[in-house]
């Protein structure tokens, strides 16, 4: 299995989750391979948000190499599920998919079974607090989307 995490800039939520995802996946033993994209191209080539790599790697999720890069239309073909953080970037990947990859795209929380909140709010333009609620948030996702996956 192939999954993109899809947030707008690709410097704080999607890489987040990203991170979250290899090393929760990797302990749980499923061999997933995870990546992350933005819809924009703000910060390609950029690294994550200084404040997003200081929460999740006080958390053991390593994100210090991570670089942005933006959604291109062979995401569609290449992955199994592009899961965006929000509304907004759904509606832009779905603007950007070939018919045949619209049905890969949905937002994260709901696809994992959460649905207060739908969306992953955006820390960018917020405090520490945001980007450890933004962290919270995508560890409580992946670990639903384990458990899923464990019963499947």
């Amino acid at each position: 299995m192939r999954v993109l995490f899809v947030c707008m800039g690709n410097i704080c939520r999607s890489p987040t989750v990203e991170s979250v995802a290899r090393v929760e996946f990797a302990r749980a033993g499923l061999d997933i391979e995870v990546a992350s994209a933005g819809t924009e191209n703000y910060h390609v080539g950029g690294s994550a948000d200084a404040r997003a790599i200081a929460v999740a790697e006080a958390h053991g999720y390593p994100l210090a190499s991570h670089r942005a890069r933006q959604l291109e239309a062979a995401d569609f073909d290449r992955f199994d599920h592009l899961l965006a953080m929000d509304r907004v970037n759904l509606e832009a990947m779905l603007r950007r998919a070939p018919a045949a990859g619209r049905e890969r795209a949905a937002l994260f929380l709901p696809f994992v079974g959460i649905s207060d909140p739908v969306e992953l709010p955006d820390p960018y333009y917020g405090q520490t607090r945001d980007f450890q609620r933004a962290l919270d948030l995508a560890r409580d996702g992946i670990m639903a989307f384990t458990r899923r996956l464990g019963r499947s």
